[in-house]
């Protein structure tokens, strides 16, 4: 009978790499290209972190190279706009919900912030078929303007000391075209 002399903690540490092993959740092609980006693009972006890429990507199911994700985060930014944009008019009335009259800088801050998510979903097509058709200069030059647009909504809040009903929307848009023109650096 052979005898086997293993020191208790190698016996353990195989042990748990044995766990480790099989208790990890597989993870399919698609989620690991989705890790990798993320980790490329968000490691050291002061705009998102990994957390927010992997929410994001994984959300839409995004999977192929950097310009196939770039244009699930194009659509993403489409449908926050779209989004944004309705939640807007409903805060201005157009929805049943109205701005109480003596809010008149919300209303004022409001209106800006319709055109400025109006001029991001006009341009959303155009920036889906640059990334599509590989014109990357013009798609992250649309998607600056769209990054931009986030901003100068939610500072006109800030600039006129009304509280933002917005925050969270502006956020997103924000980092969602700040994540699709990293994408694309690496396109």
């Amino acid at each position: 009978m052979a005898s086997f002399s293993c020191s208790s903690s190698s016996v353990m540490g195989v042990i748990l790499l044995l766990f480790s092993v099989l208790l990890a959740p597989a993870r399919s092609a698609s989620d690991q290209m989705i890790l990798a980006a993320c980790k490329t693009v968000g490691g050291g972006s002061t705009y998102f972190d990994v957390t927010f890429c992997l929410e994001a990507l994984g959300s839409a199911g995004g999977s192929g190279g950097y310009q196939d994700l770039a244009a699930v985060a194009v659509d993403l930014l489409a449908t926050n706009a779209t989004s944004t944009e309705a939640k807007i008019d409903r805060l201005l009335g157009c929805g049943g919900v109205e701005v109480k009259a003596d809010d008149a800088a919300l209303a004022r801050c409001l209106r800006s912030c319709q055109s400025l998510y109006g001029g991001i979903v006009d341009d959303g097509p155009a920036c889906t078929a640059a990334v599509k058709g590989g014109r990357f200069g013009e798609a992250t030059a649309i998607l600056e303007k769209a990054a931009a647009a986030a901003k100068e909504c939610e500072g006109g809040f800030e600039k006129r000391r009304a509280a933002s009903p917005l925050t969270a929307e502006d956020d997103d848009a924000f980092k969602l075209a700040k994540l699709a023109v990293a994408l694309l650096r690496f396109a």
